[in-house]
């Protein structure tokens, strides 16, 4: 069964368009999901909104926005002000222009998308632009209304069809400056530097996404499966937490630790595979 297509439109270089469809690449549906439950009586819960001054329920048709003034004061909106407030959505994925891969930092990164063809009608242009962009190595930026928003998409090639990453606006991200103003100014050399070199040479390896288990999540259905078969789950112990003392010693005790050839190499099992 295809997947559901998350928006349709056009992708367009200058004048060269192609109808394409957006499709989720990273979601949390296959998570293990949860009810709330009332203890007493096993019964779901719901959530509802209540006045916070009188304590009764508000039904939806009486819920509107509103941004704070003052303590108690707001400026109200109505579902209609802000929804003719809203860019119209043209379908239209106008690129801007283009720059290279990786020109853009990370932090401006918030959700991947797949684009592919909507329409056997622009599997051509599509594939024009797809291997035009592999071949120049670069990225395409451009902007269109998604979801009710007008967004910054960056689009690059990936295997037989593009990515399309929806961007944080700059507005959106923080400083660093803050995060790190108190880390002091140390300049390591010498030794210290040669032995962290080596230990970082020692762990090379490739990215394998499969590699990489969800612990928490495999906890979690341990836990579910126990409860269901009856089982009791011991606590773990709490991890040893070690405090280094010397970090010169520390260094030179990992350096010696990865120079010894491994017993075995392990691999994290992959609950799911994506289809």
């Amino acid at each position: 069964m295809a997947p559901r297509a998350n928006w349709k439109g056009v992708l367009k270089i200058g004048e060269v368009a192609c109808p394409v469809a957006l499709y989720t690449a990273a979601s949390t549906s296959d998570r293990i999901a949860f009810h709330t439950i009332n203890r007493a009586t096993g019964h779901r819960v719901h959530r509802e909104f209540v006045d916070a001054e009188t304590g009764k329920p508000v039904p939806r048709e009486d819920q509107v926005k509103g941004y704070a003034l003052a303590e108690g004061e707001h400026v109200v909106l109505d579902p209609d002000e802000i929804a003719a407030a809203i860019p119209d959505s043209d379908k239209m994925l106008a690129v801007e222009a283009f720059l290279p891969c990786g020109e853009i930092d990370d932090v401006y990164f918030d959700k991947p998308y797949y684009l592919a063809p909507s329409d056997r009608s622009g599997q051509e242009a599509f594939a024009l632009i797809r291997d035009g962009m592999a071949a120049a190595g670069v990225a395409a930026i451009a902007r269109t209304v998604l979801f009710r928003r007008m967004r910054t998409v960056l689009i690059r090639a990936h295997g037989p069809g593009l990515v399309a990453t929806t961007l944080n606006f700059d507005y959106e991200v923080r400083s660093a400056e803050a995060a790190f103003r108190d880390i002091p100014a140390l300049e390591i050399g010498g030794e210290m530097l040669d032995l962290a070199r080596h230990i970082i040479e020692t762990k090379i390896g490739k990215f394998d996404p499969a590699a990489f288990d969800d612990r928490y999540e495999s906890a979690l259905e341990e836990l579910v499966r126990a409860k269901i078969e009856g089982r009791e789950i011991a606590p773990r112990p709490a991890p040893r937490r070690e405090k280094v003392v010397d970090l010169m010693q520390a260094l030179r005790e990992s350096a010696r630790l990865g120079d010894k050839p491994p017993r075995g190499k392990t691999k994290a099992p992959s609950k799911r595979k994506a289809g």
